[in-house]
């Protein structure tokens, strides 16, 4: 059974050229141009993945993300002409899995489409056991960190990082998500602090000449394992 994938933009040209471009790569392709229809087929069709506008004539997209996120784990990619940092960051704080800015090409696209079904599959939910990040294991049942079998000694905030970005492992966590998660809502916009404590956890958890933590330049950070 082929992917259903959920197309929102209400430019008709973009449609034109994402539908054709996604049925050729064997994906069975639904099409909406508003929020309203967007909402109603991913109720009604089960789309293994949405592509969405931001800019919709009946709503903004990052309003549908939030509501979709209300009853659904779908994988969502942003694809938008906004490029403002601001923008990107409150979708992917509402629950966008990606974000695209156009123009775009459509292997860059199709290859984050793979990526984040591929997600989707593997990963539905956190971890019960320990779980391999490249060389890192993490057991939350222990509070342990190793690498290569040798104990990392982590201090609780930079094992609590390591937890967030693992439980979101592939897609960006944003500085505010983190923030708030580590230090409170007080602490939204002391990036600072984030700085510091990233810097700390990759000192002992990368290897030499490899990171695992990429840095999204002015919205967070991403834990990269394969």
């Amino acid at each position: 059974m082929k992917p259903r994938i959920l197309v929102v933009d209400d430019e008709p040209q973009i449609q034109r050229f994402l539908k054709p471009a996604l049925q050729a790569s064997d994906f069975e392709v639904e099409t909406a141009d508003t929020a309203a229809m967007a909402m109603r087929l991913a109720a009604t069709r089960a789309p293994a993945l949405i592509v969405l506008d931001l800019g919709l004539p009946d709503g903004d997209g990052k309003a549908v993300i939030a509501r979709l996120r209300s009853f659904s784990q779908v994988p969502i990619i942003v694809l938008s002409a906004r490029d403002q940092e601001t923008e990107k960051i409150a979708a992917l704080d509402a629950g966008a899995d990606d974000y695209i800015e156009k123009p775009f090409g459509i292997g860059e696209l199709l290859a984050r489409i793979r990526v984040a079904l591929r997600r989707a599959e593997i990963a539905p939910s956190p971890p019960v056991g320990p779980q391999a990040l490249g060389p890192v294991v993490l057991d939350r049942a222990m509070r342990r960190v190793t690498q290569q079998g040798a104990p990392v000694h982590l201090t609780p905030k930079e094992y609590d990082l390591l937890v967030l970005l693992a439980d979101n492992a592939g897609k960006v966590v944003t500085h505010a998500m983190a923030l708030e998660r580590l230090w409170g809502p007080a602490h939204r916009d002391d990036v600072h602090y984030l700085r510091v404590l990233v810097g700390q956890l990759r000192a002992k958890i990368d290897g030499a000449g490899t990171s695992l933590i990429t840095n999204e330049a002015g919205v967070g950070y991403r834990l990269e394992v394969g």
